[in-house]
């Protein structure tokens, strides 16, 4: 069997932190805010968004 290597698991933890920071200057310098997912839209773990509730509405 195989060992796995750990250095090159830890290589890429590493890159996909740098990768992940990296946006998050360039989203900064772009002066936008982060738009927040619309609840219609499914999340991304497969999950569908809990629907908004209407204060209003009759109770059933």
């Amino acid at each position: 069997m195989a060992t796995p290597n750990y250095s090159y698991e830890k290589r890429q933890r590493e890159l996909a932190k740098k990768r992940k920071a990296e946006e998050k200057r360039q989203r900064k310098l772009s002066g936008k805010p982060d738009e927040p997912d619309s609840p219609d839209e499914p999340q991304a773990d497969g999950e569908a968004a809990p629907a908004p509730t209407d204060p209003a509405a009759p109770q059933t």
